[in-house]
């Protein structure tokens, strides 16, 4: 029965995924039609006008949205991410952007995490003291700064003046561990200062309310250690709200990414969403947002699913 109510979960799931991929990328193709200025003059600003009325009849802008959306989605459904308007295929660029930005999120999350659950239970504990103030104060004055700002500060201070890690590149784990973990350490810093004091206040402030639950109490009576109590009883429910948290906060990384590539000159989907958006390339433009808009949703439906057994409680809320 279990089984069954898991399965139908995450069917229900991937179905909300594809309506909503659907929706963000026809949203996407009515707000590139709205651009200014003549695609077909761009790339041809020679040609006869009766050459440009073929080239948009040939690209779909002279057809409804709908239509446009179809022909645009249908090869989409095959396998074929297009071409860009200049000449060559989107689906090459794809492949080689989409690692760089899957793995700046994924290091950020994991030091996000690695940092901030520490410093919450640390905080939630000792509430009120001196040291949860200065965690608290520390925290969000690093929050108002924004990520760029960092990013600027890192390379110029940490990369150029210092000299332990490059300023800016990318290298590829295929050219050592060691060395992409070098061009990686900044841009994750960078990204990482903004969920890590989310995170912190996020799980602080569950895990204090979690402490005066009634079972807690209980815990108490019974002799059980603080360190078991906090862990064992007070951590598992408190992190549900920090799994949410950290599944939405994947829309924030993925637009932070962009800045942060282009400041630290990583080739990754945000670069490339920056070039498209340039060169007004529609069809690579909404092939990038379907990338993106996937990732997100996979992400967030994942969380959605881990949740049901990290908390029994939500399965038949789920249900």
């Amino acid at each position: 029965m279990l089984r069954m109510k898991t399965l139908k979960l995450i069917l229900i799931r991937l179905g909300q995924v594809a309506l909503v991929l659907l929706g963000a990328t026809f949203f996407v193709s009515i707000l590139v039609r709205q651009l200014p200025g003549d695609i077909a003059y761009m790339i041809n600003p020679t040609a006869t006008a009766a050459e440009r009325a073929s080239l948009r009849h040939e690209l779909g802008l002279d057809r409804n949205y709908f239509v446009s959306y179809w022909m645009w989605l249908s090869p989409i459904l095959r396998g074929d991410f297009g071409f860009f308007i200049f000449g060559g295929k989107v689906l090459p660029v794809i492949k080689s952007a989409v690692p760089p930005t899957l793995q700046l999120i994924f290091y950020t999350q994991i030091v996000a995490l690695a940092v901030a659950i520490p410093l919450g239970i640390t905080s939630a504990y000792k509430q009120g003291t001196r040291f949860d103030r200065f965690i608290s104060t520390t925290l969000f004055s690093l929050h108002s700064i924004p990520n760029f700002g960092i990013g600027l500060i890192l390379s110029v201070l940490v990369g150029v003046k210092l000299g332990i890690v490059p300023p800016s590149g990318y290298g590829r784990i295929s050219d050592g561990l060691l060395q992409h973990f070098k061009f990686m350490l900044l841009p994750v810093m960078t990204l990482a200062i903004a969920p890590i004091s989310s995170y912190t206040r996020l799980l602080r402030s569950e895990m204090i309310a979690t402490m005066r639950e009634d079972f807690v109490t209980l815990a108490k009576s019974k002799g059980l250690s603080n360190v078991r109590i906090l862990f064992r009883h007070v951590l598992r429910p408190s992190s549900i709200t920090l799994m949410t948290s950290a599944a939405l906060s994947m829309g924030g990384l993925i637009g932070g990414a962009l800045v942060i590539e282009i400041i630290f000159v990583i080739p990754g989907m945000g670069t490339q969403l920056a070039k498209a958006i340039g060169a007004r390339e529609f069809i690579a433009l909404q092939s990038y947002v379907v990338i993106v808009a996937t990732f997100y949703l996979l992400f967030n439906t994942i969380v959605d699913i881990l949740i049901t057994f990290v908390d029994p409680r939500t399965r038949n809320r789920h249900a």
